[in-house]
């Protein structure tokens, strides 16, 4: 149901966030931080709502329970409450059809031939359109020639959830030919994980120096920003998906040659290189590999959603180029967490996070070549292009000139920033300069 919620707000252009609220119980004269969950924080504009999604209010705890959280927000945003039979209300209960293959009145249906089995009765006699949810779908075998095949017969809608270390999402394409919407959440960004940690009475400058460290993967938020579970937290994330979605999935042999290449491209974020210019490093490691398998390596990674792949584009010849790309951590929280210092490294860390920002905005990123010299961000969205060069601090006329010069031989009229932690406006020649922060926190839809 939450799926359901979650793919219309963002239907109707909001930014949808997850909330929490902390308040203080004192029982038998010792005080313990509570914290609940507010399924959605939806922001439009000047616009707010808060939004609880339940499948039922049967009885009044059920109620207490699901409004208790809103009841602690004391701010004059509209709270909702949403329950399931307000959704579909005027569908007919037979033709929603809800299963967690997870729950132990399923455990039978884990092959296509059993969920055929369970389905065909329930399908008989039902008229007009079907509202079918499977939860943790890849619990049962060949799912997919049952969804093509409901597809096929019947007037419906279908919604899958599945774990990524055994349904990569590259693979629908081919399972489910095509016909299907895909959703791809990214981490919290900045102004999310400000909102997520509002309670701890910090400055902007103060929050964003944490996020600069841990990144913005939702669960952080249990770790009030101490830095020892948040980094605990992101490894164990981190070898996860490494060893399930990737090793375990691509039947990857050789661990330690893969992981040198990983950590080469994590180290080197915002760099541009070729795979000719990893199989060089490794060879001088006198390791041998061919630069097929490299790709290869780094495909699957995207694939498993840990880098993002930019590639690089000519302005001059309107064309993308298949050499130098980019590779960018989809949460820079996991750099710091495996041993690489984000603030050492800051200028390719505030990359990676415009980067992502942009495409948490919804814009197409690549990097740009404007003769010998380069762009960090081409954003498109959309027929409306704006260019991005991201530095640390610009203390001399040098390094503006470096900054600003790239831009004289762009000769169009779509937007130009440099975003830098200066605070002082360099604003010129019609290319806007804006603090990093606040480009980060700014609500891109009153623009």
């Amino acid at each position: 149901m939450e799926n359901i919620i979650y793919n219309d707000l963002i239907r109707r252009g909001y930014n949808v966030d997850v909330g929490v609220v902390e308040y203080t119980q004192t029982k038998e004269n010792k005080n313990k931080k509570i914290q609940l969950e507010v399924d959605f924080v939806v922001n439009r504009g000047n616009i707010r709502y808060y939004i609880q999604s339940a499948l039922t209010l049967e009885n009044d705890e059920k109620r207490e329970q699901e409004i208790n959280s809103l009841k602690r927000i004391d701010d004059s945003f509209k709270k909702i409450v949403i329950v399931k039979d307000d959704i579909l209300k005027d569908i007919p209960n037979e033709n929603k059809i809800y299963i967690n293959f997870e729950s132990t009145n399923f455990f039978d249906v884990n092959d296509a031939s059993a969920l055929l089995k369970y389905l065909q009765p329930l399908l008989k006699n039902i008229n007009g359109k079907v509202y079918f949810f499977f939860d943790e779908i890849q619990l049962v075998n060949n799912w997919e020639r049952v969804i093509n095949g409901l597809r096929v017969d019947r007037d419906c809608d279908i919604y899958l959830t599945g774990s990524n270390s055994t349904l990569i999402s590259g693979d629908l394409a081919t399972l489910l030919a095509g016909r299907y919407v895909e959703f791809e959440i990214q981490p919290f960004t900045f102004i999310e994980f400000k909102q997520v940690f509002e309670n701890m009475n910090l400055s902007k400058e103060a929050l964003f120096d944490k996020f600069i460290q841990l990144g913005g993967m939702p669960f952080l938020k249990y770790f009030d920003l101490d830095e020892t579970p948040s980094f605990k937290y992101l490894n164990d994330v981190y070898n996860t998906v490494l060893v399930k979605d990737v090793l375990q999935y691509n039947n990857i042999r050789d661990v330690d040659l893969f992981n040198r290449i990983f950590s080469y491209v994590i180290e080197n974020i915002g760099h541009t290189f070729s795979a000719n210019s990893i199989k060089n490093y490794l060879k001088s490691e006198n390791r041998n590999i061919s630069v097929d398998t490299i790709l290869n390596y780094l495909e699957y990674c995207s694939l498993a959603f840990i880098i993002k792949k930019i590639p690089r584009y000519d302005t001059v010849g309107k064309k993308i180029l298949k050499v130098d790309e980019k590779y960018y951590l989809t949460d820079h929280g996991f750099r710091q967490a495996i041993g690489f210092s984000n603030t050492k490294d800051i200028e390719r860390t505030l990359e990676n996070i415009v980067c992502i920002e942009l495409i948490s905005r919804g814009y197409e990123v690549k990097i740009g070549k404007v003769i010998d010299k380069g762009i960090d961000f081409i954003a498109k969205k959309e027929k409306n292009l704006s260019y991005y060069q991201i530095s640390y601090i610009m203390r001399d006329e040098k390094t503006r000139e470096r900054e600003f010069g790239v831009y004289k031989s762009i000769t169009d009229n779509f937007p130009k920033y440099v975003l830098s932690m200066d605070l002082f406006d360099f604003s010129q020649d019609g290319i806007i300069h804006k603090n990093i922060i606040d480009f980060l926190l700014e609500d891109e839809s009153v623009k």
